[in-house]
């Protein structure tokens, strides 16, 4: 069996389990442009995991892992050369601080949407990340409850991928 993590408008299955999510509150569909609010539709795979080591242990995972630190961010400005990659911080263009005050970036992986090519303004930090709340939506992201996503992390496999389909 392959262990793909299925996204949909009412829910995530991964390995026969049926996991709550939640999405871009502009749903799933066809990213059309930066802050669109929609959860692209694809097959994506993970390129790494970041993680908040000053509030939860590494994740147990076969995907590359680094800490996330107080002087990181990641470009979400179309204008940036760097668009949709990491940053240092301070940084003169649009970002996303990766290190917040509230627990959403405790655990993130990076889903590969946008990112080999990058097409400027085609949307960007694209993260497969803890909730707010029960499917509570996204600016586009995918979001599962913490304990899910650790449990999700911990049986990826060098085949797996996330299918997001509306």
């Amino acid at each position: 069996m392959r262990a793909d993590l299925r996204v949909g408008r009412w829910g995530a299955r991964f390995l026969g389990r049926s996991l709550p999510c939640a999405t871009g509150r502009g749903g799933i569909g066809a990213k059309r442009r930066e802050g669109d609010g929609i959860t692209p539709a694809g097959v994506f795979g993970i390129e790494c995991v970041l993680w908040r080591a000053d509030r939860i242990a590494r994740p147990a995972t076969i995907l590359p892992c680094r800490p996330i630190g107080p002087g990181e961010g990641w470009s979400d400005d179309p204008a940036d050369p760097a668009y949709n990659g990491p940053v240092r911080l301070p940084h003169r263009f649009g970002h996303e601080r990766l290190m917040r005050p509230d627990p959403l970036y405790d655990l993130v992986a990076v889903l590969d949407f946008n990112r080999a090519p990058t097409r400027a303004g085609a949307g960007s930090a694209i993260f497969l990340h803890v909730w707010r709340a029960p499917r509570h939506p996204t600016a586009g992201c995918i979001a599962l409850d913490r304990a899910d996503l650790i449990w999700v992390l911990a049986r990826w496999t060098p085949r797996s991928r996330v299918l997001v389909a509306g």
